[in-house]
């Protein structure tokens, strides 16, 4: 399904922004670099418990439909 594809892209690309803030931050010494780190691994846990849980919720609001967002044609 395409929203799901978009959801993860979405999601790598939070946590890897995190995790490149909190690596510029340790090198730079700065003082809210443990902050940075701390974000950055409290979002490796949330951010794909929040994309499963969108993905639960859509799921039970359309339960019924059996389309996969494919070009696959049907054939009768």
């Amino acid at each position: 399904m395409k929203w799901k594809r978009a959801l993860a892209i979405v999601g790598l690309v939070l946590i890897c922004s995190l995790y490149l803030i909190a690596l510029v931050s340790a090198f730079s010494h700065s003082a809210e670099s443990k902050k940075w780190l701390m974000a950055a691994i409290y979002s490796t846990v949330v951010i794909p418990a929040f994309i499963y849980a969108a993905q639960l919720v859509f799921r039970v609001i359309k339960p019924n439909d059996n389309n996969n967002d494919t070009d696959t044609t049907k054939k009768e």
